[in-house]
């Protein structure tokens, strides 16, 4: 997704706010998927993947998806011990509302 058309579409996956999104059902079960791995990664069940399968995500984009939330959920965990903020010129507006941490996590 690239260009102005989907600037209404970034801003709410910026701000977490999936409904305003308005995603079609294959890319929000897809976001939904991550979610679990990022929350609860043990929880993801072989149902999860063949839902995803079942709406034209290949086993290749599955794993993909996959690998890409582990490696980037690595880096937040890191980047959180460390106490690593990115400078403020690549976030002038302060923390987006999706990266921010949940209470109770």
């Amino acid at each position: 997704m690239q260009g102005e058309t989907f600037v209404e579409v970034a801003e709410a996956l910026r701000n977490g706010d999936l409904e305003a999104a308005r995603l079609d059902k294959p890319h929000r079960m897809l976001l939904d998927f991550v979610a679990t791995i990022t929350r609860h990664a043990h929880k993801v069940t072989d149902e999860h993947v063949q839902g995803l399968r079942d709406v034209g995500w290949s086993d290749e984009q599955i794993a993909e998806a996959a690998y890409d939330t582990a490696l980037f959920n690595l880096f937040v965990r890191l980047a959180d011990t460390f106490g690593i903020e990115p400078p403020a010129m690549y976030e002038p507006d302060g923390i987006p509302a999706a990266a921010k941490p949940e209470s109770g996590r």
